[in-house]
């Protein structure tokens, strides 16, 4: 059962609970994934690969301690090919610190980007644990 009332779309798809109607969020999602240009047209192509499992091969770990799994432009290169292939601008990090950086600094979850904000990554020490791994209850609420 629904927490809160049914609401309506303006445009007049069926009632939905949440903040936006899915049918026009998947719309608007798919306008954005359509405009975008492909991965691959972005420059991260077989090259890329080779690079980046490389640079991971002699850099392993994130700052964090855990596994880094990604490898992040500091600066973000916005097409520009000599920004993205400048060695000292990548870092290595753990898909977790990564996307926390990238939803920090390049305006994630729908916020417009914010250049000043820093990502100051967690520091040196054992890897993060899931609250599963904690103490096997829901300690993280306190």
């Amino acid at each position: 059962m629904p927490w809160a009332a049914p609401r309506h779309c303006a445009a007049g798809h069926p009632s939905f609970t949440g903040r936006r109607c899915p049918v026009c969020a998947a719309a608007a999602q798919a306008r954005v994934d359509a405009a975008r240009p492909t991965a691959r047209k972005r420059g991260y192509d077989s090259k890329w690969e080779k690079a980046r499992l490389g640079f991971l091969g002699s850099h392993p770990t994130c700052s964090c301690g855990a596994v880094a799994t990604v490898v992040d432009h500091i600066v973000p290169h916005k097409g520009d090919k000599k920004l993205f292939w400048d060695r000292s601008n990548w870092q290595p990090l753990c898909a977790s610190c990564h996307n926390r950086k990238t939803a920090t600094e390049d305006g994630g979850f729908g916020r417009p980007a914010r250049g000043d904000r820093k990502f100051d990554p967690p520091a040196a020490g054992p890897a993060p644990q899931s609250c599963a791994q904690t103490s096997g209850k829901w300690d993280f609420w306190g």
